[in-house]
C-alpha cells in the first residue's frame, strides 16, 4: 500500500526524521489558511498524487507570497497532473500539500527498503539526489552505496557513519546522519514498511539534515497489525478494478494489453504474461486467484477481467496443487453463463482432479477452447483474438 508524502512526513516525524513542516489542504482557501500558520517567508506547495516526477509535471510550486500560495494552489488543484510514473492519462490532483520553505545547500538520495535477495533491512545512499536513482544506476553506479543490516545485530553507529562519509557529510551532520538513519531503520521495522524513500535529503544553509520529501510504502500483508496505517488508503488514488479485486482476495493490477489472464499463483501469472507477450500479444492484466479459490471467486476474477474494455480474450491458465481443477472449471462455467462471455476464452488446466475439470469444460457447451500445456494456451489464445 502506498501513502502521500504528508502523510509519510508525519508518520517519520513520529520516529524522529527531520522533516519540512507543513500540512494538507484540500481546497485553495484551507492553502492559505495552512500558510498563514507556518513561520515562513517561502511556501512549497505540492500536489499529492501516489506518483513521482511531480515537479517537473508542474506539481509543484515555490512562491512567496500568501497571494502566490493561493495562485498555486487554485493551478494544482484540479489538475490532471501527468508524470513518467502515471502514465499518459495521468492522475486528478483532488489534495495538496503547503510546506515551509527551506534553504537548500546541496541535496541527496537516500532510502531503505526491504531486500529479498539478503533478507535484510537495505539502505541506499547517494550524493545525487533529487534525481531518479534509476538513472544514477545505470549512468554512475559508482555514486551509489548499498549497506544491509544484519537483523541479528540491529543497527549500530558505524552502519549511520558509513552512510554519512558516503555522502560526504562532516562534523555535527555525521551525528544527525547516525540518529537519522537509526529513525529510519526504526520507522520501517515499527511499520512494517516495504520502502521509505527520502529524495531529496537536504543539507539546509545552516548545515542540518532534512528530509524535504518522503515516500513509503507497506507491505499489505501486515496491515492487519497497522489499523492506522490502512486507515491512511486513499481510493482516489487506485485504480477501481484493484479496488473491487481486493474485497475478493484477488491480487489484481491493470496492464495495457489486450488478453485478460487468470491464474492461481503469483511465479505462474508471471511466467503466463511472459509467453503471451513471446507469441505476440500483451497481457491486459496480472490476476492472481491464490492457491485456495472458490466458485465465488473465479466468478469474480471473470467479473473485474471483464470490466476492462480492452480485454479481446481471456486465458485461465489454472495447477490444481490446493485448488481443484474441477472447481476451477465448475467457475468458469458458471461466470462465462452469468456474464454471457463474447470474447475468446481459453483454458488450460492441470493438477488435482485435471480430467474432471477437462471433462466438466467439455460437457459444458461452451464455445471453450482447451489447451495441454502453457504454451499451447498462449499460441490458441494470441491466434483466437488475431481471427477476432
Amino acid at each position: 500500500m502506498n501513502i502521500h508524502e504528508y502523510q509519510a512526513k508525519d508518520i517519520l516525524g513520529k520516529f524522529g526524521v527531520p522533516v519540512a513542516i507543513g500540512k494538507p489542504a484540500f481546497s485553495v482557501d484551507e492553502a492559505v489558511d495552512v500558510a498563514k500558520t507556518l513561520d515562513s517567508e517561502v511556501f512549497v506547495v505540492k500536489a499529492q498524487i501516489h506518483a513521482g516526477g511531480r515537479g517537473k509535471g508542474g506539481g509543484v510550486k515555490v512562491v512567496k507570497s500568501l497571494d502566490e500560495v493561493r495562485q498555486a494552489a487554485d493551478d494544482i488543484l484540479g489538475m490532471t497532473l501527468v508524470t513518467h510514473q502515471t502514465g499518459p492519462q495521468g492522475r486528478l490532483v483532488k489534495k495538496i500539500y503547503v510546506e515551509q520553505g527551506s534553504s537548500i545547500k546541496n541535496e541527496l538520495y537516500l532510502s531503505c527498503l526491504v531486500d529479498r535477495a539478503t533478507s535484510r533491512i537495505a539502505f541506499i545512499a547517494s550524493t545525487e539526489g533529487g534525481m531518479d536513482i534509476e538513472e544514477v544506476a545505470a549512468n554512475t553506479p559508482e555514486k551509489i552505496l548499498t549497506l544491509t543490516i544484519d537483523p541479528a545485530s540491529g543497527y549500530s553507529g558505524f552502519h549511520g557513519r558509513k552512510i554519512a562519509y558516503a555522502l560526504g557529510l562532516e562534523g555535527a551532520q555525521v551525528r544527525q546522519c547516525v540518529a537519522l538513519v537509526g529513525s529510519l531503520y526504526k520507522a520501517v521495522l515499527g511499520t512494517d514498511a516495504s520502502l521509505v524513500e527520502i529524495n531529496p535529503l537536504v543539507i539546509t544553509g545552516e548545515g542540518d539534515l532534512l528530509c524535504l520529501d518522503a515516500k513509503m510504502n507497506f507491505d499489505d500483508n501486515a496491515l492487519y497489525r497497522h489499523k492506522d496505517i490502512l486507515a491512511l488508503r486513499d481510493l482516489d488514488e487506485e485504480d477501481p478494478a484493484e479496488i473491487e479485486a481486493s474485497k475478493y482476495d484477488l491480487s489484481y493490477v491493470k496492464l495495457d494489453g489486450s488478453i485478460g489472464c487468470m491464474v492461481n499463483g503469483a511465479g505462474l501469472a508471471m511466467a503466463t504474461m511472459d509467453i503471451i507477450k513471446l507469441y505476440g500479444k500483451e497481457p491486459a492484466n496480472f490476476l492472481d486467484v491464490g492457491g485456495g479459490a472458490n466458485k465465488e471467486q473465479v466468478i469474480n476474477a471473470f467479473k473485474i477481467i471483464l470490466t476492462d474494455p480492452n480485454v479481446k480474450g481471456i486465458l485461465v491458465n489454472i495447477f490444481g496443487g490446493i485448488m481443484r481443477c474441477d472447481i476451477i472449471a465448475e467457475g468458469i462455467i458458471a461466470a462465462a453463463k452469468q456474464m454471457n462471455i463474447t470474447v475468446p476464452l481459453v483454458v488450460r488446466l492441470e493438477g488435482t482432479n485435471v480430467d474432471l475439470g477437462k471433462k466438466i469444460l467439455a460437457d459444458s457447451g461452451l464455445a471453450i477452447i482447451p489447451a495441454d500445456d502453457l504454451g499451447d494456451a498462449a499460441r490458441k489464445v494470441v491466434e483466437a483474438v488475431k481471427a477476432v
